[in-house]
């Protein structure tokens, strides 16, 4: 399993994407930063609750260099049903991975043998493909796309600005830490 800090093993998996089917390979998306959404299955009850949140968010991410990419263990088959029958579904502009194998969701520590679906799982990767944010709970529990959001620019201003830190709740424009010494101005 992927562990914070380690680069994240390069994989390739179909995906529904702007009404057509294609491959989607992780190491083409090198240079950005890559959100990746976990969910156990299509027309379920959270799952496009969350997906519909990720899509009205989504070009703050693109805007970040960022890509959101969904995964469950559905074929992109019934991506494109769930897409053609769900309001909620239709507003995705991002891609839908399929990974009816499990072996993506096995790598990233999601995947449930018993059931052959996914937890709910987010994944922050920067521009060198290195894993810096995750979180993985259980499958009644939403996420909050506003709180990846946040941690994705953590993350970002963590990235571009060496020796300082975020605090608790930070968010851009707020006070960060560098190390050794108290509060700095906003930056």
């Amino acid at each position: 399993m992927v562990k914070i800090g380690e680069k994240v093993l390069d994989f390739e998996l179909k995906a529904f994407h702007n009404e057509k089917e294609k491959i989607v390979k992780l190491s083409a998306l090198k240079g950005k930063w890559i959100v990746l959404l976990f969910y156990p299955a299509d027309f379920t009850f959270i799952c496009p609750t969350e997906l519909e949140e990720a899509a009205m968010h989504y070009e703050e991410f693109r805007k970040l260099g960022a890509e959101i990419l969904s995964i469950s263990t559905d074929t992109v088959f019934v991506h494109k049903a769930w897409h053609d029958h769900s309001p909620a579904i239709k507003k995705i502009k991002y891609p839908m991975l399929a990974d009816p194998t499990g072996k993506v969701c096995r790598e990233f520590g999601t995947y449930i043998e018993d059931e052959g679906l996914s937890l709910r799982g987010t994944f922050i990767i920067d521009p060198d493909g290195i894993l810096k944010a995750m979180d993985i709970h259980d499958n009644s529990i939403g996420r909050s796309t506003k709180e990846i959001l946040r941690k994705l620019q953590a993350a970002k201003f963590v990235r571009e600005n060496k020796g300082l830190v975020c605090p608790v709740s930070w968010e851009p424009g707020k006070k960060v830490l560098k190390p050794g010494l108290d509060l700095v101005g906003k930056i």
